[in-house]
């Protein structure tokens, strides 16, 4: 079971990383682990830094996966984005803004669909 849970968060991360490329990002790091915590997706483009987080579901899940980022992962996802800020200097060169966004993708037989929400965690 793990590894079939871990190739459907690996495809929804590159559908997820596809569309931010088409939209002329930058994709500096995915799964990138800053000690304990861990960023899906982390992409550029010019003064613009998106910190994306990737949840998957196939189908027959009852909890969508907006609704499974509770308060607790929030607070995870906005520690390790200081912890990018702090450690990745190289990539803040020029950032003037940081957005979080969320990146829902969904598995059935219709294919990938991908709903994107910018700013969602900001």
């Amino acid at each position: 079971m793990g590894d079939a849970r871990a190739q459907l968060g690996a495809d929804a991360e590159m559908a997820v990383a596809d569309l931010l490329y088409v939209e002329g990002f930058e994709i500096l790091a995915r799964n990138l682990r800053l000690g304990a915590l861990e960023l899906d997706i982390v992409a550029r483009r010019g003064p613009l830094l998106v910190v994306t987080e990737v949840r998957a579901r196939s189908a027959g899940w009852l909890v969508g996966p907006f609704e499974s980022i509770g308060r607790q992962k929030r607070a995870r996802l906005f520690k390790a984005t200081g912890r990018l800020w702090r450690q990745r200097k190289q990539w803040m060169a020029g950032v003037t803004r940081v957005r979080m966004d969320v990146a829902a993708v969904s598995f059935d037989r219709g294919g990938t669909r991908v709903e994107y929400v910018a700013g969602a965690l900001g």
